[in-house]
């Protein structure tokens, strides 16, 4: 799984002209799932996501995480994460999980973070033509791979 965090002081995401979900201060997740992926990804993934200490604290430093500030998550699928491009200028997404098993991952990660989020959890539609909208907060963006979680955290 692959996901690009962005710490945002507000964000939307609309389908077909209609916002179906949107936060004030927190993160945006963009989530690729790949084939290879399992539930011990997701885990891995929703517990880094949701305990990455990006908020500033009193002191300024970046110390504190979204369950610290209460801040709300905007999780929106995007299987072009998953793109290669390392040959030729089209990308190639064969690493992408299929669709059925992408929303599966996709929802279980939802359901994750609902549990410790409450009612600070909003999502975009699952296969939909979205847009997102979003104030980056900082700029802060951090790009999370589950490949790195067997590699000692540095």
């Amino acid at each position: 799984m692959k996901a690009v965090v962005q710490r945002v002081s507000q964000a939307n995401v609309s389908v077909g002209g209609q916002i179906v979900g949107s936060i004030g201060h927190g993160l945006v997740v963009l989530l690729g799932v790949a084939e290879k992926d399992t539930i011990v990804e997701a885990d891995w993934l929703v517990k880094k996501i949701l305990d990455c200490r990006i908020f500033s604290d009193e002191a300024q430093k970046m110390n504190l995480s979204v369950l610290d500030i209460h801040g709300g998550v905007l999780v929106v699928s995007q299987f072009t994460l998953l793109a290669n491009v390392r040959k030729g200028n089209r990308p190639s997404f064969v690493e992408a999980a299929t669709p059925e098993k992408a929303q599966e991952l996709y929802n279980y990660c939802l359901n994750k973070m609902k549990d410790e989020l409450y009612n600070n959890l909003q999502s975009g539609v699952f296969g939909a033509m979205m847009e997102v909208s979003l104030t980056n907060d900082g700029p802060v963006t951090i790009v999370f791979d589950t490949d790195i979680k067997n590699k000692k955290d540095e």
